[in-house]
């Protein structure tokens, strides 16, 4: 299907009829129509009473249109034809109210009745009408787009959030545009450049990514809302879990169930944020063994970079450093995917030789049967968006959310044998 924008004073017609059938396809220039042409009474009315009026021309298919009294677009043709995409003016003339009404009603700004709000959101319907994004944000000063920017979108923390906002921000007659800055031990990340998003959105959303204070404060001087999910500043808004407390609640089941020895499989060491989700984890394993007289030690800790196949290789690293390891708790649920994993190439029985628990909730983990620690992902996506959202409109909101966690029993965790 194809959408012309008509911008000159032409007739634009279907292609292919010869001139003088029922379906002219004499075009004509300027306002005056060829009104002799046989067997075509269409182009005697404006656009709007051609589309609305039955008459010989509508009946038998004339897509002859003349550009007058305001009109700069033509009624689509039916029956497969290239479609021409009507204007403001259209749906204002057919819905007898003015262009700003129909720009208020469908935007739902207030002023607009009840019934007028429908009446005009039927006719652009039915006339195919869509605003334009850039006329809109002429008169608003606003590019309705939020940037988002993230490590990763293949992971399943990193997905679920951005779907959670992209779903809640399409509600609302927004878009998203998505940067990438691939966190990874063999390079260094590239720097966060605001430049990149400077006119161009509403609204930052920072997902999962630490930031160093420079690139909060570029984010910061851009002087649109800022906000945070999974790890942020304590002076920024943030979605986030209590990082601490998630990493206490795993790390004080496997002690409930008589572990002793256990190890812990993280994301990056070398995170610039003291703020970020690895570092918050690692704190509440730590404080958990200090509390029940524990080992703590360098030794039972391995990076495994947030993915499967890290998990998998630190857990064979660190199995093989410390065999006496009865369970392990990994930052993630795909780490413990991977620790799983490894306990297999090993020839290890889990959760017989080893227990494992990751923290997420990953829509695999049932079907693994993995312990976990449950988050809802999607949710706290949809919420940040909603923060900024007020941020946007000049509402207060909380400097940050705090996400419930809950523990998720399942098959992958056990008492040591």
């Amino acid at each position: 299907m194809v959408f012309l924008s008509v911008r000159a004073r032409v007739c634009r017609v279907r292609r292919g009829v010869p001139q003088g059938s029922p379906t002219c396809s004499q075009g004509v220039t300027g306002g005056q129509a060829r009104r002799n042409s046989p067997g075509c009474g269409g182009c005697r009315r404006s656009p709007v009473a051609r589309r609305w009026a039955p008459g010989r021309g509508a009946r038998e298919g004339c897509l002859r249109g003349v550009r007058r009294r305001g009109a700069n677009r033509f009624w689509p043709p039916r029956g497969g034809e290239s479609l021409l995409v009507a204007g403001i003016d259209e749906v204002a003339q057919a819905a007898g109210v003015s262009t700003a009404t129909v720009s208020r009603a469908l935007r739902g700004l207030p002023n607009v009745s009840a019934a007028t709000r429908a009446r005009v959101r039927a006719v652009a319907e039915e006339l195919g009408y869509v605003p334009s994004p850039s006329a809109a944000s002429l008169a608003t000063g606003r590019t309705r787009t939020i940037g988002v920017i993230t490590p990763w979108v293949s992971r399943w923390f990193f997905a679920n959030v951005i779907e959670g906002a992209e779903r809640a921000l399409r509600s609302v007659g927004y878009d998203v545009l998505l940067y990438t800055f691939e966190v990874g031990e063999d390079r260094p990340r590239r720097k966060v450049d605001p430049t990149v998003l400077r006119r161009r959105v509403d609204g930052t959303l920072v997902v999962g990514l630490p930031l160093d204070d420079d690139e909060v404060r570029s984010l910061v001087d851009l002087g649109t809302p800022l906000a945070f999910v999974g790890s942020g500043p304590a002076d920024q808004v943030t979605v986030r879990l209590d990082d601490v407390r998630t990493g206490s609640l795993a790390t004080w089941h496997l002690i409930d169930l008589g572990h002793r020895v256990i190890g812990h499989v993280t994301g990056m060491p070398d995170l610039v944020s003291s703020w970020s989700p690895p570092v918050g984890r690692s704190t509440g394993y730590e404080r958990a063994l200090v509390a029940a007289g524990l080992e703590v030690s360098a030794g039972l800790v391995a990076n495994g970079g947030f993915d499967v196949e890290g998990g998998r290789s630190s857990t064979r690293e660190l199995l093989r450093r410390r065999p006496d390891v009865t369970a392990i708790f990994a930052a993630s649920d795909e780490m413990a995917m991977g620790a799983i994993l490894a306990a297999r190439d090993l020839g290890l029985d889990v959760p017989g030789d080893l227990s494992v628990i990751g923290v997420d909730g990953h829509d695999l983990g049932e079907l693994v049967g993995l312990t976990t620690i449950g988050q809802d992902a999607y949710q706290q996506g949809a919420d940040a968006s909603m923060l900024l959202m007020e941020m946007i409109n000049g509402a207060p909101v909380p400097e940050s959310l705090t996400y419930p966690t809950h523990l998720v029993r399942r098959a992958s965790t056990a008492r040591p044998r």
